[in-house]
């Protein structure tokens, strides 16, 4: 009876890199095309989203629907003007692993705000509140002792979105670099999944 559990132990062991292969196949499919879990790597979404959460990030969200004021969402900043990451095929594959399951932070140049004004309205900042084509945005998501510097008025153009973090004296975003366009955000984060016991639609 030794034979037969011998050959089943050498043919797993053997199945096992195959085996391995489909999963980071499978992963790299889901992260490319569906949701992926994204670290927290700032405090610029507080107090809703602290440093270290996670929150999953559907790719689908904007091809069934544009976006919302309100949304918060995943991009790359504007201002990152790098060649792009140099490193060795596999330890690219290893930080892609550990970033799609949210153990390993993005890199600083992907950004999570929440979309204030979209195309074609006129966003302002004034008297510590938004306004958006002259009159104040209700923020139902931002604690009351909240205060937006004055900037504006700006006109987003066609194809942009204006955003901003939730925690605005501590927050790089469109006050500071501009609109973004739409057709460079990554996903829209639907779900926080990380610290347990804390998980919440967003």
């Amino acid at each position: 009876m030794a034979a037969p559990q011998k050959n089943s132990a050498v043919r797993f062991f053997a199945e096992l890199p195959i085996l391995a292969a489909i999963a980071l196949a499978l992963l790299f499919i889901i992260k490319s095309f569906i949701a992926q879990p994204y670290y927290i790597p700032s405090g610029s979404m507080e107090p809703q989203l602290h440093v270290g959460d996670r929150v999953l990030v559907s790719k689908l969200a904007y091809r069934l629907h544009d976006p919302n004021r309100g949304d918060i969402i995943v991009f790359p900043s504007p201002e990152d003007h790098s060649a792009g990451d140099q490193g060795t095929l596999p330890g690219k594959l290893v930080r892609g692993v550990l970033e799609a399951v949210g153990l390993r932070e993005p890199p600083k140049t992907i950004l999570i705000k929440r979309v204030v004004a979209l195309s074609g309205e006129t966003v302002e900042g004034r008297d510590g509140h938004v306004y958006i084509n002259g009159r104040m945005l209700i923020e139902p998501y931002l604690p009351k002792s909240v205060v937006t510097d004055d900037f504006g008025p700006t006109t987003v153009p066609k194809g942009d979105l204006w955003v901003m973090g939730d925690n605005r004296s501590n927050s790089e975003d469109s006050h500071i670099f501009g609109p973004i366009t739409e057709s460079s955000v990554i996903g829209r984060a639907i779900l926080k999944v990380w610290p347990p016991g804390q998980t919440s639609f967003l």
